[in-house]
């Protein structure tokens, strides 16, 4: 394991464009092996192949036709990807310009990774090869809504699990933002209904609306991926975790951890190490 580099948006080309594209070999090219966490959302198409990408301690494979997307702050590895071929999209949150395609991309159960359909190819590839189009334009002939709206397109014909899911209910998005805010200092899913101003059923019911999980085990879940970055990544001990986290002692943080992954901390990390 190595420690995360966090990379930022920073388009090339178009100015402040909020969409950008680059081929597999692009990605190889700089891609150090080493473990990421972005910024924005990144986007893959593959047509052939093989490889894989490990994102939060997953692996998912890439193969032909597959499609790959890893959200803003998911820690992700690239692995084997020496003979993938396809397209990498990076673009950031507010890029999609319909009201589905953004409730897509804050969408907490969108899947990492899934087979594009045969029947769905074309029109993916038409959409792809539309939006690649139009961000190879050159700077002064192409409108800054033209990619945006072609993503939107691409994202649509992708159809990632849940892209036909109900709206989500509006309580959880604030809920969301506010636990990544806030789980460091505050581990009761009651807090976080007091500062949203809702009772505590009314969030759980939104959260399991939204998730399958009650507010509670999502908050342990937030904390606990954190606490697995820092251990495999960072190379933290117990105790540093604890006080990066918001624990009273290495010992309270220990309990923690053994009793929502069934392993203490120590034995995680070393496992994690070892793969």
């Amino acid at each position: 394991m190595t420690v995360i580099r966090q990379m930022t948006y920073e388009p090339v080309g178009h100015g402040a464009a909020a969409v950008e594209t680059m081929t597999f070999d692009r990605l190889r090219e700089l891609n150090d092996g080493g473990t990421q966490r972005a910024d924005f959302h990144v986007l893959a198409v593959v047509d052939a192949g093989h490889g894989s990408v490990t994102v939060d301690f997953l692996r998912h494979p890439l193969q032909k036709r597959s499609a790959v997307w890893i959200a803003p702050g998911a820690v992700h590895r690239w692995d084997d990807i020496a003979d993938v071929a396809g397209q990498v999209v990076l673009f950031v949150p507010t890029a999609p310009v319909t009201t589905a395609t953004r409730e897509l991309v804050a969408s907490p159960a969108r899947e990492v990774r899934w087979t594009i359909p045969d029947a769905d190819w074309p029109f993916v590839d038409a959409a792809r090869n539309h939006l690649l189009l139009e961000a190879s334009a050159p700077p002064g002939d192409v409108s800054a809504e033209l990619p945006e709206i072609l993503l939107s397109a691409l994202i649509a014909r992708l159809r990632p699990r849940h892209a036909e899911a109900p709206s989500v209910n509006p309580v959880f998005p604030l809920f969301q933002a506010s636990v990544d805010a806030h789980f460091r200092e505050h581990h009761d899913a009651g807090y976080y209904a007091r500062t949203l101003g809702y009772a505590p059923r009314t969030l759980t019911r939104a959260v399991q609306r939204a998730t399958g999980r009650t507010a509670k085990a999502y908050l342990v879940d937030r904390i606990v991926l954190e606490a697995k970055r820092l251990l495999a990544h960072d190379r933290l001990t117990a105790a540093a975790c604890a006080t990066a986290l918001g624990f009273p002692d290495a010992s309270n943080f220990s309990v923690f951890f053994r009793k929502a992954t069934g392993m203490p901390p120590g034995a995680w990390q070393a496992t994690a190490a070892a793969e």
